[in-house]
């Protein structure tokens, strides 16, 4: 009877690692809610609130005048036991049906994987030493990075729980196997599509889309077929004063067809979501698993740096930068696959994207160069045996040549091009980087010749936080594969440097980075076995593991898609993270799909507009106009188009101002510059908006 009623060693430990876990969460917890600010990284204001009062926790304010949130750890504690032993229980239930195994035997593995759960205890072990030791940047950078510890944890937390290895497949079912893990991509490719698709086009109809940097794109194709020039009205100047970036050009047959920029978005959405179609092959050919393929893919439409592509955090939704992933990744694959013609027209058109994306090309050439390089020291190919009339001389010319092609375009883009375009005028984008200078040449200069400032800049916390926002959420798998990973090593540098970089990927200063992270951890996720079993048999002293697929190969092909997932919770603005659902964070449900009154109002004031006026609007309601005559922006900015004073341009017929919309200054026609400056020149019309927009007629 003794020993019946005697709980077996291995159960036990499972059971205190279990409570170690869930203390963890408790107490970490405890931290994260006491202040807005360490709360903020995991929702917003309003629902730390609603959280804080339902675990039955009080507000208080401090000496400095800060809100601190006091919640008991017994209510924490009960809460993340809850959620603890739902999931031990229903890892155990599926382990057990697996193995056909006892109760007992399936509920001490289960236990163990709540081990992630430690990460929140090791976070808050380490704040807790920074603090007492008063290394306050450290104690910084942990109190900002909590979602990323937690992410990890509950990755690790659901692969070792909810995830059994698969026996192995017979021929046959490899290759049914295979066919339908292609069908299931593309019906995550469908559902991502329709999904962003959806956000996309209701933002348009709400009246939420700026025109600078989204709308006026589809301005471009207007303009040009109707015979204005490959420009937008912001400015006199051709749009290659800007940027040399032409790519959306493709879409010229379909806006001749279906000119909306409606359209546009849905082309942008469709591109990137095609980009799971060469990780699911690079991924299959890496592991030899059609399975690891499908998780490959369903990490890349899960990746958040993705999702701010199609719908940046300014809501700016369509950037023909986007177009360059899918452009990127099926180059990849080309050059996997040994097909260097194809990749390299692909990377042309890639590179038709933005020039600055020859920082990309240029050490991509020094990839192909030094793996041919390598191919021909050891025998053995980096790149697929299958090339043709390829040679290991011919790839290390092409690799060598556009490296040097890189260099030369990017020089020839910012130094000659873009400026004769702009008549001369210094490059915008020089003001990204203020504290090197204020032309391209002082840039430049003091980031060649002052290391101390360069490094100071770069070695920073906001780098840290970078290269988490974009490796965490594969798993950290990208950095299996260094030598593809190293392609985008000299851009993620410059976006460091930048004034945007404290943002993260929010922007689409990233896009190119995405294809190169993936590309890494597709290939990478094939290696994983492989070095851990190296990394196994160093630490052990005993030959490596050569079992295909060993623990490590699965568990990483779980852990990338796992990893995607968890940090989406906390980052993306898709129906995948808490920000969407949370009402009160900047773009929640019910803001997002609900009509807003200013579109039904502003369908009044468009009618009044006729088609062949030249109009000048304020930002949101910009691009409604762009298919008139002209459309002028109406905001405090001097513009070339108005000789650049205070005013419209000369030629406006109508002014449109948006009173109850978003960065409004203006509620009443008292307040319009034109009433105050020339009210003999304009004309009130009535208002039949209750408000919501002024519109005034030339006299």
């Amino acid at each position: 009877m003794t020993a019946r009623s005697t709980v077996p060693p291995r159960l036990l430990w499972s059971s205190l690692t279990v409570v170690g876990g869930v203390t963890a969460q408790a107490l970490s917890s405890q931290t994260i809610l006491a202040s807005e600010v360490t709360a903020s990284w995991f929702g917003s204001g309003e629902l730390w609130q609603v959280l804080v009062s339902f675990l039955g926790g009080q507000f208080r304010r401090d000496q400095s005048g800060a809100t601190i949130a006091e919640v008991g750890f017994l209510p924490l504690f009960a809460v993340w036991l809850l959620i603890a032993g739902v999931g031990w229980a229903l890892a155990a239930r599926r382990l057990r049906r697996h193995h056909q195994s006892t109760w007992q035997d399936s509920l001490a593995p289960s236990g163990f994987a709540l081990g992630w759960w430690w990460l929140m205890g090791i976070w808050e072990l380490a704040r807790l030493t920074a603090f007492v030791a008063g290394w306050e940047s450290l104690e910084q950078l942990l109190l900002v990075t909590p979602q990323y510890w937690q992410a990890t944890a509950l990755a690790g937390w659901l692969v070792q729980s909810f995830t059994v290895s698969p026996p192995q497949a017979t021929n046959f079912s490899t290759f049914v196997s295979r066919h339908a893990s292609l069908r299931s991509v593309v019906v995550l490719i469908v559902i991502y599509i329709v999904v962003f698709t959806a956000m996309n086009w209701q933002l348009w109809f709400n009246l939420r889309i700026p025109h600078g940097d989204s709308a006026m794109y589809e301005e471009h194709l207007w303009n040009l077929w109707h015979g204005k020039g490959f420009r937008s009205y912001l400015d006199q100047g051709l749009f290659l004063g800007e940027h040399i970036q032409v790519i959306h050009l493709l879409l010229l047959p379909l806006h001749l067809v279906w000119p909306s920029h409606l359209m546009m978005e849905l082309c942008e959405t469709t591109a990137l979501a095609l980009g799971a179609i060469p990780i699911f092959r690079m991924a299959q050919r890496s592991t030899g698993s059609a399975r690891a393929g499908l998780l490959m893919s369903a990490a890349y439409l899960l990746y958040f740096p993705l999702h701010f592509l199609d719908i940046e955090i300014d809501l700016k939704t369509f950037r023909p930068e986007s177009f360059c992933v899918p452009f990127f990744l099926f180059a990849f694959e080309a050059l996997e696959e040994g097909r260097l013609r194809r990749a390299l027209v692909l990377l042309a058109f890639a590179l038709s994207a933005k020039e600055d994306y020859s920082i990309i090309i240029a050490p991509l050439g020094v990839w192909i160069a030094t793996t041919a390089w390598f191919q021909n020291r050891t025998n053995t190919s980096p790149l697929s045996k299958g090339e043709g009339e390829s040679t290991t001389r011919r790839r290390m010319i092409l690799g060598l040549c556009l490296a040097v092609f890189g260099v030369v375009y990017l020089l020839l883009a910012i130094l000659v091009v873009i400026p004769w375009f702009r008549s001369g005028a210094e490059l915008h984008y020089v003001r990204y980087f203020p504290k090197f200078g204020n032309t391209m040449g002082e840039v430049a200069k003091n980031m060649l010749t002052n290391p101390s400032l360069l490094f100071g800049e770069l070695l920073t916390a906001k780098t840290a936080m970078y290269a988490l926002a974009m490796l965490l959420p594969v798993g950290f798998i990208a950095l299996l594969s260094p030598s593809r990973l190293a392609v985008g090593l000299p851009l993620f540098g410059i976006l460091c440097l930048s004034e945007f970089a404290g943002d993260g990927p929010r922007h689409h200063f990233h896009a190119p980075l995405v294809p190169v992270v993936f590309w890494a951890t597709a290939i990478g996720v094939g290696n994983a076995g492989r070095v851990f079993g190296k990394l196994r048999s160093l630490f052990t002293l005993s030959p490596p593991h050569l079992a295909t697929p060993s623990p490590a190969d699965s568990f990483a092909r779980q852990f990338v898609w796992a990893s995607a997932f968890t940090s989406g919770l906390f980052f993306s603005l898709s129906p995948a993270g808490i920000a969407f659902w949370d009402p009160g964070s900047p773009m929640p449900l019910r803001k997002l799909w609900a009509r807003d009154p200013r579109a039904d109002q502003f369908e009044k004031v468009f009618a009044k507009i006729p088609r062949e006026s030249r109009v000048a609007s304020t930002d949101f309601v910009h691009p409604r106009f762009t298919h008139h005559e002209r459309s002028y922006d109406y905001s405090k900015v001097l513009r070339r188009v108005a000789n650049y004073e205070d005013r419209v341009p000369d030629d406006t017929d109508f002014i449109v101002i948006d009173a109850r919309g978003p960065y409004s200054g203006i509620k009443s026609p008292d307040q319009v510059r034109e009433r105050q400056t020339e009210p003999d020149r304009w004309k009130v019309l009535p208002d039949e908006t209750d408000g919501y927009f002024i519109v005034l007629r030339r006299k």
